[in-house]
C-alpha cells in the first residue's frame, strides 16, 4: 500500500517530445493527420479525450526508449513502438493530476525496473486503477509504471513516484 507521502507524477509524451513526433515519428515515419469528427480519441499529449472537430496525429511512439534514455537503462527487446493521439497543434498538456478521462475502460498496469525490464503487469478496472500504480511504485524495484488500454495494449501514459508532500 501506498504512504501519504507517496505522490504520482503522471506524465503526458512531454512537449519537446511533441515537437519531433509531429515531423517524424518513433518508427521514422510521418504521423496521419485526421479529424477527430465524434471526439473522444485518447489524447497523449494533455492526458484528455479529443473533442469533436479536433484535428488529430496518429502516430508510433517509443515509450520505454523515451524513459530509458532518460534513466541510462537499456530497455533491450522490451522497447516497443505503438500508436498514440496527440494533438495536431500545441497543445496546453494535461491539467494535473490523475487523468480519469483516459480511465473509462479495462486497463494493464505496466511495471519495469531500473534496467528497463518489466517486473509483472496488473490489470485493474476504471476505479481501482490508480490505486494499483499507488501499490506498485510503492514496490522499490518499480522504477516506472505504464498504464496501457487492456484490449488493444496500447499505452496511455507513464507514472513515477512523485517527490515527497
Amino acid at each position: 500500500m501506498t504512504t501519504p507521502e507517496t505522490t504520482l507524477d503522471v506524465r503526458p509524451v512531454a512537449p519537446e517530445v511533441l515537437r519531433t513526433l509531429r515531423t517524424v515519428d518513433d518508427a521514422g515515419r510521418p504521423p496521419v493527420r485526421s479529424t477527430d469528427t465524434s471526439g473522444g480519441s485518447p489524447l497523449r499529449c494533455c492526458l484528455t479525450r479529443a473533442r469533436p472537430g479536433e484535428d488529430v496525429l496518429l502516430l508510433s511512439y517509443a515509450p520505454l526508449r523515451r524513459w530509458a534514455a532518460e534513466a541510462g537503462a537499456d530497455p533491450g527487446p522490451y522497447d516497443e513502438t505503438g500508436p498514440v493521439f496527440v494533438h495536431a497543434g500545441e497543445c496546453p498538456g494535461p491539467a494535473g493530476g490523475w487523468p480519469r478521462d483516459l480511465h473509462q475502460g479495462e486497463r494493464v498496469v505496466r511495471c519495469y525496473d531500473a534496467d528497463g525490464r518489466i517486473l509483472r503487469g496488473r490489470a485493474a478496472g476504471p476505479a481501482e486503477v490508480r490505486q494499483v500504480v499507488a501499490e506498485e511504485l510503492a514496490d522499490p524495484g518499480v522504477a516506472v509504471v505504464h498504464v496501457r488500454a487492456l484490449a488493444f495494449g496500447c499505452f496511455l501514459h507513464e507514472v513515477r513516484r512523485g517527490p515527497a508532500v
